[in-house]
């Protein structure tokens, strides 16, 4: 079944045109505009606790590790919750909007612009290069990558049992920056470790999953799907949301305080004031309105908040 509504290649075409196509939409299926944001994840973990940039060789096959990663898993997503996705677009849903993660198109395996076997092969292809290059940073990394995969199609499957799996959600998100500290030091503080999964926790519960549920609500609400904002409703998910995001900031200076990197003052200040315009300000105004957009709009710039930490980061060992 093909969305005729969604663009596609064009008769008499150029094959470098069709191709670029055909690789947007595998983008598509991994969500990769957000998978490159998410880069920033491990990448500030890895630094923050090494506290000066790992070797080349390291840096690089970590980078590649953390895409292949990324891209398998999200792609893995989609292909887990390839039925439901179907169904919904049969019922008119799924649309796109001011939203990161529809740069390109949403779905594109149940919108049968990809098949099934296509979308497994390129997550499979990935997932093998992530497992490698992890094996070869540190065993520890490969297993934590193969916990993640089996903990995002347990996340798919409790769609209809139990809003609790935005739990699973925020285990998820975490791994990834697990894994580069790993990658980086085969013996990391526990207490480092523990700071820093709960800080990245609740950030993804927070700032991304249950806005990201919220943008879905009437369709899972239609679906009797089990989500935080299907289950609390709006007034419950933005209290749920403001809470986490405000756990999640004050856990940021605690952890930016103690790891090795040592950030001064100012980078602490600095950091304060992306978590304060990134993720309180706009849940605080979720809190007020309660409307779908301001939703997506925490999602949006809450994706962007690994990234600002990195480039705090950066700018404390360069200056």
């Amino acid at each position: 079944m093909r969305d005729k509504s969604l663009p596609k290649v064009a008769k008499g075409s150029s094959p470098v045109e069709g191709g670029l196509s055909r690789l947007k939409l595998f983008l598509a299926l991994s969500r990769t505009p957000h998978g490159l944001l998410d880069l920033a994840t491990p990448s500030m973990a890895a630094l923050l606790w090494l506290g000066s940039f790992p070797p080349p060789v390291i840096t690089l096959m970590g980078l590649i590790t953390a895409f292949a990663g990324y891209t398998a898993v999200y792609a893995l997503n989609d292909l887990v919750d390839y039925r439901v996705d179907l169904e919904k677009i049969r019922q008119g849903g799924l649309g796109g909007g001011d939203y990161l993660d529809a740069v390109f198109v949403r779905h594109p395996v149940a919108q049968g612009l990809l098949s099934f076997r296509e979308g497994a092969a390129w997550a499979l292809t990935w997932a093998g290069v992530a497992l490698v290059g992890a094996y070869l940073l540190n065993p520890v990394c490969a297993f934590i990558f193969l916990m993640g995969a089996a903990l995002e199609a347990v996340y798919c499957r409790m769609l209809h049992v139990s809003h609790w799996r935005t739990l699973v959600s925020g285990v998820v998100k975490t791994l990834g920056g697990i894994a580069a500290v790993f990658a980086v030091d085969p013996r990391p503080a526990p207490f480092f470790l523990a700071l820093l999964f709960l800080w990245l926790f609740f950030w993804e519960i927070g700032g991304q999953n249950v806005p990201n549920d919220w943008h879905d609500l009437e369709e899972d609400r239609q679906w009797q799907a089990r989500t935080v904002p299907v289950v609390y409703g709006p007034e419950g998910a933005s209290k749920i949301i403001l809470v986490s995001l405000a756990i999640s900031v004050a856990l940021s200076l605690m952890v930016l305080r103690i790891a090795p990197a040592r950030l001064s003052v100012l980078y602490l200040g600095l950091a304060l004031v992306a978590g304060l315009a990134l993720l309180i300000w706009p849940a605080s105004r979720l809190y007020r309105t309660q409307v779908q957009a301001d939703a997506s709009r925490i999602f949006n710039r809450g994706s962007y908040y690994p990234a600002a930490i990195l480039a705090i980061i950066l700018a404390s060992f360069i200056c």
